[in-house]
């Protein structure tokens, strides 16, 4: 309801749970010996941090020089963190660090839902649903 007549309870906002960016290669590194799992398009990897760090979820991205040129890297890199902040919000853990690393040939090339639908089942395998 809007207008001058509509009260606060109508208009409540869409606020989602907030995604942090690891930025670190400290970070980046400890996610690296954590559990991974290998998908057409990308590898997701994920640490559940220590008790005494803070809460929410952070996600990394990354894509080696295998996967192009810039412009193949940051295509591919775009299309990643999209597929995280549509999923992540909603269906990632608190307290985790996730990291997807794009794949040369696949992850600018996939379509997008077929991406979409092999992250939703990797982070069922990470988070111990179809194991």
């Amino acid at each position: 309801m809007e207008g001058p007549t509509a009260n606060q309870m109508d208009m409540l906002p869409a606020v989602s749970l907030r995604v942090t960016t690891l930025k670190n290669r400290p970070d980046f590194q400890r996610v690296t010996r954590s559990p991974r799992v290998a998908m057409a398009g990308f590898i997701l990897q994920m640490r559940k941090r220590p008790e005494g760090e803070a809460d929410g979820i952070r996600v990394g991205f990354t894509c080696s020089k295998k996967v192009g040129n810039a412009v193949a890297r940051n295509r591919a890199k775009r299309r990643l963190r999209e597929i995280a902040r549509l999923t992540l919000p909603d269906h990632g853990r608190l307290g985790t660090d996730y990291v997807l690393v794009g794949r040369q040939g696949a992850t600018a090339d996939l379509p997008f839902d077929k991406l979409q639908a092999d992250f939703f089942k990797a982070l069922d395998i990470l988070h111990g649903k179809l194991k």
